[in-house]
C-alpha cells in the first residue's frame, strides 16, 4: 500500500472542500446571514490543512487499483464527516451523526433527510445542502482529476473506483481530458436547467437548488412540500431534467462527436426509456381503475405518475404526491424502479439499467446452453463480446449488493420499526433514491431510526454510491498490508 499518495490525495480532497464551502459564504453575504461565518472558518482550515499536506508530492505518485479504491472510500468519508461540521455548529442539526446522514445523503446524491422541517434552515445552509447534490453527482475525485498532475495512466484507477458502472469507458486518451469532458456536459446540462426553471418564473434560489438536485439526481427540496408548489410547467421541467440526466453521459459524448447513430445503438439507453414509458403507462392505468377521481384530469395523473417514475428510476428522489398512499401495483412498480436505476456513466444509482440487460442476456445464454450443450456464444451488448472479467465484475456486484441489502435490513429491524419501512429505508439509501415507503415515506423523514440505525444507512449510501467496492475494501485487512 502506498499510504503517501492516499494521503496526498485526501489532502486534495480537503483542500477541494474548502474552495467549494465558499459558495455558501457567497449566498450568506446575499442573505446577510451570520451563519457564512463559520462556513468561512472551515473554509481557512480546509484549505490550509490540505495545503500544507499537500505541499510535497509523494516520491511514488503511482496510483494502482488498490490505492484507488481506498483513496476514493476514505475520501467520500472525509467529505462527509467534514461537510457536516457546519450543521453541527449553526446548531441547525445539533447531533453530529444527523449531520453526517444528512451530508452524506448529499454528496451521495441520496436525497434521504432527517429533518422534518428544511424550511427552518437558513439559505446558507439550505444552499450548501443542495450544493453538495451537484459536487457529488459528476464525483469529487473526478473533478480533482482535472488539476492534480497524471503519472501516465495510473489515475484512471481513481476515476474507475469513483465512476458509476460496470466499467469506464475512455472518450478520450488522457484522463484529465475525460474529466473536463465529462464536466463540461455536466455543466452545460446544469445551466440549461437552471435556465428552462428561471424562465419558467421560479425564483432564482430554488431555481438553483432544485437544478442541482437534479442534475446530481439527488432530491433535496427547500420546501417541506418538495416539488408539490411547484406549476405544472416546473413540474414538467423537472422531470425532464432529471430523466436527461440519468442517461449514460457516453450517450451525450458519442453526439457531440457527430456519432449520432452509435448513440442510438446504445441498447442501455433504448431500455431505459422504455422502461419509463411503460412504468408510466402501468402506473396511470392502475391509478385510473383503483382510484377513480384521485387526480382532477388525466393529463394530472399522467404528470404525476411521470414525475414519480422518473425520480425513483434516476434515484433522484423528489416528489410531488404522497406515493405511499398509491395502490400496492403501483407501489410496487416503483419499488422495482428503485432496485433498477439509471444508466451505467449516469449521476444515478441503483444495480443499472446496464447490469440487469447483463443478467437477463446471462439468464438466455444459460438457458439456449442447456438446450444446445455444444453450442458457445458469447454475451454480447451492442454487438460486442463481454469478457468474462467484465461478466465476473457484475455477478459479484450482484452477490454483494444482495448480501449488504439482507444484511442491513436485519440490522436495522432490531429497532423494531415495520418490515415495510425497514426494507423501504434500506433500498432507500443503497440505490441513492431518498425517500421509501411507510414511515421514511415521501412525507416523512428518517429522524424515527436511531443513531446505529442511521450508521448502517449512511454506509448503505456510501456504498451505494461507490459501487460498493470502494467501501467494502476498507473492511478488508491485507488492504492495510504494506506490502499486500
Amino acid at each position: 500500500m502506498n499510504f503517501a499518495v492516499v494521503g496526498w490525495v485526501l489532502a486534495w480532497v480537503l483542500k477541494i472542500i474548502g474552495f467549494l464551502m465558499l459558495v455558501p459564504c457567497l449566498i450568506s453575504c446575499i442573505y446577510m446571514e451570520r451563519e457564512g461565518i463559520i462556513y468561512l472558518i472551515l473554509v481557512v482550515i480546509a484549505i490550509t490543512v490540505g495545503g500544507i499536506l499537500s505541499w510535497r508530492k509523494p516520491k511514488n505518485m503511482a496510483i494502482y487499483q488498490r490505492e484507488g479504491y481506498v483513496s476514493v472510500g476514505l475520501a467520500w468519508l472525509l467529505i462527509s464527516a467534514y461537510g457536516a461540521i457546519p450543521f453541527v455548529l449553526t446548531g441547525e442539526i445539533p447531533s453530529y451523526i444527523d449531520a453526517i446522514f444528512e451530508t452524506a445523503s448529499g454528496f451521495t446524491t441520496t436525497g434521504s433527510s432527517i429533518l422534518s422541517d428544511v424550511e427552518a434552515l437558513c439559505h446558507t445552509s439550505l444552499f450548501w445542502r443542495s450544493f453538495t447534490h451537484w459536487v457529488g453527482g459528476m464525483g469529487v475525485l473526478v473533478f480533482i482529476l482535472m488539476m492534480i498532475p497524471s503519472r501516465g495512466g495510473s489515475h484512471m484507477n481513481l476515476m474507475k473506483a469513483e465512476s458509476p458502472g460496470y466499467e469506464v469507458s475512455k472518450f478520450v486518451p488522457l484522463v484529465k481530458n475525460n474529466a473536463r469532458m465529462l464536466y463540461r456536459i455536466y455543466l452545460v446540462m446544469t445551466l440549461a436547467t437552471i435556465a428552462a426553471l428561471l424562465i419558467s418564473g421560479m425564483p432564482w434560489f430554488d431555481s438553483f437548488c432544485i437544478a442541482f438536485g437534479a442534475a446530481g439526481t439527488g432530491g433535496f427540496s427547500v420546501l417541506n412540500s418538495g416539488c408539490a408548489s411547484y406549476t405544472s410547467v416546473q413540474q414538467w421541467i423537472i422531470t425532464i431534467a432529471m430523466i436527461a440526466f440519468g442517461v449514460n453521459f457516453s450517450f451525450y459524448y458519442l453526439c457531440l462527436i457527430h456519432r449520432g447513430k452509435d448513440a442510438l445503438r446504445m441498447s442501455e439507453v433504448r431500455a431505459y426509456f422504455l422502461i419509463i414509458l411503460a412504468s408510466t403507462a402501468l402506473i396511470s392505468v392502475d391509478i385510473a381503475v383503483q382510484e377513480p377521481g384521485a387526480f382532477a384530469s388525466v393529463w394530472d395523473l399522467i404528470r404525476a405518475a411521470f414525475f414519480q417514475v422518473g425520480t425513483i428510476i434516476t434515484t433522484t428522489g423528489f416528489s410531488t404526491v404522497d406515493f405511499d398512499t398509491w395502490p400496492s401495483f403501483s407501489k410496487f412498480i416503483l419499488f422495482l424502479l428503485m432496485i433498477c436505476g439509471a444508466c451505467a456513466g449516469s449521476t444515478g444509482g441503483g444495480i443499472k439499467v446496464s447490469r440487469l440487460l447483463i443478467a437477463m442476456k446471462s439468464l438466455k445464454q444459460e438457458l439456449y446452453t442447456l438446450i444446445h450443450p455444444r453450442a458457445v456464444r458469447k454475451v454480447r451488448i451492442d454487438g460486442h463480446a463481454l469478457s468474462d472479467r467484465t461478466l465476473r465484475s457484475v455477478y459479484i456486484f450482484l452477490m454483494a449488493y444482495s448480501l449488504i441489502f439482507g444484511t442491513s435490513i436485519l440490522i436495522i429491524s432490531l429497532q423494531g420499526l415495520d418490515f415495510e419501512t425497514n426494507v423501504s429505508a434500506v433500498a432507500a439509501t443503497l440505490n441513492n433514491i431518498g425517500p421509501g415507503f411507510s414511515i421514511v415515506g415521501p412525507t416523512c423523514n428518517f429522524g424515527i431510526y436511531s443513531w446505529w440505525a442511521k450508521v448502517v444507512l449512511i454506509f448503505d449510501m456510501l456504498a451505494g454510491r461507490l459501487e460498493l467496492l470502494p467501501i467494502l475494501i476498507l473492511f478488508f485487512p491485507r488492504t492495510w498490508s504494506a506490502n499486500g
